[in-house]
């Protein structure tokens, strides 16, 4: 009767070392212990749980080795947030109280109670998660380089307002070579016309702005410092300037990485027929979304995810809907980012976009909208494996057919 078991259990993920939990099928605990976060540690737990006929574990977070080694194992991974855990944790007690030991009780009592209504973990393809790890990797990056290109701008208003706006971006590569070679007030007061010429023709600069109305700019700013303050400010602008470098580099390394795995990707194609998805754009939509079809049976499951419909809250004749805070942030970010930028390609989403707006709608209200309209496209393209065809798109065709584009 060993096959008539049924056990559930739980890991309680941290850095170093990892609580687990097995409880039968009356809730009363089988086995308690920790395993480190060691090849050894992994495979001693994966052990206890085969030991025990442990079918389903409820842990944490998504990814990661903790994970992989349960999935390797065929053992069912059900993942269940944090928010939820820390709800769920008043159901053993009123004050709420975290430990790890607790917390992998709390999740392996309620993976008994709560599992049939928790979908077990659907793992995305090995190329998938490769790309994920690219975009979000790059989606960092370019976070920091914001933060220093804000930090150089604040430093510069303060010690060298001219070079400020002398350029169009703070962080272009002109800007930053132009402050590599005269990081003070003091080093660019040795510019005159003729030496801005030769300098912009050696750093083959393409913008539309004069050697003389670059002089000018340099010469009608605020002062900034000067002597040996200059010199000692001069060193901090420099060393944001090679930070600065190096981030350039990497995420344009990285964007090429990414325009690489995306060429491979099998659903590459899909995203890539978006109007306005570009490279980096595409991938993110594909990694957010992911390449498992079962994950989301229905559009509405996704745009739940993505967050783009509303939450109504009821009680008696109180009712209210509001906004969706609960959903997957990174996946709403890839869908809102990919919808606000299709009106300036798809004439249906900018007549969508416009009748909203015109019916006194929000910008960011008209864009969730717009955003699930896009979901219901993307996800019929993404379940028949076809990339996106304008001329198949029937709202498109209302949108053209009176202009005669079609």
């Amino acid at each position: 009767m060993q096959d008539a078991i049924v056990r559930f259990g739980s890991v309680d993920w941290a850095a170093n070392s990892h609580a687990a939990c097995i409880v039968d099928a009356s809730g009363h605990i089988v086995d308690q212990f920790s395993v480190d976060h060691t090849a050894a540690g992994l495979a001693t737990l994966v052990r206890q749980f085969q030991r025990q006929h442990v079918a389903r574990v409820a842990i944490e977070r998504p990814d990661g080795p903790v994970v992989e080694a349960l999935l390797v194992a065929d053992l069912e991974v059900v993942v269940v947030s944090s928010r939820a855990v820390k709800g769920l944790r008043t159901r053993y007690g009123l004050a709420g109280n975290k430990a790890d030991r607790s917390d992998a009780y709390i999740l392996a009592d309620c993976l008994r109670t709560d599992g049939h209504r928790w979908a077990s973990l659907q793992p995305d393809a090995p190329e998938t998660l490769a790309l994920r790890a690219s975009v979000r990797s790059r989606k960092d990056l370019v976070a920091t380089r914001v933060a220093i290109a804000n930090q150089l701008r604040a430093h510069l208003q303060l010690v060298f307002p001219a070079a400020v706006s002398l350029f169009a971006a703070i962080d272009s590569p002109i800007m930053l070579r132009f402050l590599a070679r005269f990081p003070s007030a003091d080093k660019a007061a040795w510019l005159s016309e003729r030496r801005v010429q030769a300098w912009l023709q050696a750093n083959a600069y393409s913008g539309r702005r004069t050697p003389s109305e670059l002089l000018e700019r340099l010469r009608t700013a605020p002062k900034g410092v000067h002597g040996a303050t200059a010199e000692a400010q001069a060193v901090v602008t420099l060393s944001l300037v090679r930070v600065l470098r190096v981030l350039v580099a990497e995420i344009a390394e990285l964007e090429t990485q990414i325009r690489e795995q995306l060429a491979q990707h099998p659903d590459g194609p899909i995203f890539r027929s978006l109007p306005r998805s570009g490279t980096v754009r595409a991938a993110a939509l594909l990694v957010e979304i992911g390449d498992c079809r079962a994950r989301f049976p229905s559009p509405d499951m996704l745009a739940g995810l993505a967050g783009a419909v509303p939450s109504t809250r009821a009680s008696g004749q109180h009712r209210v809907v509001t906004f969706r805070w609960t959903c997957d942030k990174k996946l709403r970010d890839a869908l809102v980012d990919f919808a606000q930028d299709s009106v300036r390609a798809s004439p249906w989403a900018d007549q969508l976009y416009r009748r909203h707006r015109q019916a006194h709608k929000t910008h960011p209200h008209t864009v969730r909208i717009l955003t699930r309209a896009w979901i219901g496209v993307i996800w019929r393209c993404w379940q028949d494996h076809q990339p996106y065809d304008p001329a198949r798109h029937r709202a498109l065709q209302r949108v053209l057919a009176p202009q005669g584009l079609t």
